[in-house]
């Protein structure tokens, strides 16, 4: 999913922005991946209905046995939520493509998956009160999904337009993708 939202991205936006746009992507996966093993599976799978408050670390999760429910591996279903952690980061990547700076979007992007997509993991896959309401999300359209999209929506407003989006007059000025070819590749 990484690769192709990069891509997507990169073939989206000007060429001058796509070592960033890369490397931005890369990072989404790498730091996400310290952020929810240190913190973001505790607050998933904790104990609580609101937030998790333990298994920091993983710490006391035994990765190879299987739960009583007949569920996943802890192990295989950390790397399931791990990977679903980083695509709702790289939702917003696309969002605010060319309008920010890289350290900034980097803490933007330890935030999603060490806390905001955790959370609202917990409340439905976590047992958490959503669950506990009978709300069901079987394949993640409304964790991985609003969680990435909400996230997008509020960092596009917040940042506003690309520079050089609109004209003296105020009227749209097109910024075309630098690479047809890698969207339609990412997108595949």
């Amino acid at each position: 999913m990484q690769a192709g939202f990069m891509l997507v991205e990169a073939g989206l936006t000007r060429g001058k922005n796509v070592a960033n746009i890369c490397m931005k992507n890369m990072m989404d996966f790498c730091l996400g991946a310290i952020a929810f093993f240190a913190v973001g599976y505790a607050f998933m799978y904790g104990s609580g209905g609101i937030i998790g408050t333990e298994m920091f670390f993983l710490s006391g999760v035994d990765l190879a046995v299987f739960p009583g429910d007949g569920g996943l591996l802890p192990g295989v279903d950390f790397f399931f939520q791990l990977a679903f952690a980083a695509a709702a980061a790289t939702i917003v990547s696309g969002a605010v493509a060319e309008r920010t700076k890289f350290v900034g979007y980097m803490l933007y992007s330890l935030a999603i998956t060490a806390f905001i997509y955790p959370v609202f993991g917990h409340w439905t896959w976590g047992g958490g009160w959503l669950a506990e309401m009978g709300f069901h999300d079987f394949a993640g359209s409304t964790i991985v999904h609003s969680t990435g999209g909400w996230a997008a929506l509020a960092g596009a407003m917040l940042i506003g337009p690309r520079i050089g989006k609109y004209g003296p007059d105020g009227k749209p000025r097109a910024i075309p993708g630098h690479s047809i070819p890698f969207a339609i590749v990412g997108v595949v």
